[in-house]
């Protein structure tokens, strides 16, 4: 398979894997003990549980999404001139 014809490069597998595992870590802080019917735990309403893990699954979430759009470099077109140009410098000599 050729690679002009996938859409994704390294970078972006590499940085969708890593907004994978911020999301996974924020549900993570979310996680905890909950509640019954005969006790309440006040835990449920921690700092970590209600702000800080929101926050981290946001930030997750967003830098999957420039994973995605993230457009990955042309190098194919680099490598054409630089031999056409190998190609101009052998034939003049």
């Amino acid at each position: 398979m050729n690679k002009r014809n996938l859409a994704f490069d390294r970078t972006n597998f590499i940085l969708l894997g890593i907004g994978f595992a911020i999301v996974i870590i924020g549900f993570i802080l979310m996680s905890g003990p909950g509640s019954t019917e005969q006790t309440f735990n006040p835990d449920i309403f921690s700092w970590r549980r209600i702000k800080l893990a929101p926050v981290v699954c946001f930030v997750g979430f967003i830098s999957m999404i420039y994973a995605i759009i993230r457009k990955p470099k042309d190098s194919d077109g680099t490598d054409e001139t630089k031999d056409a140009k190998e190609d101009n410098d052998v034939t003049e000599q």
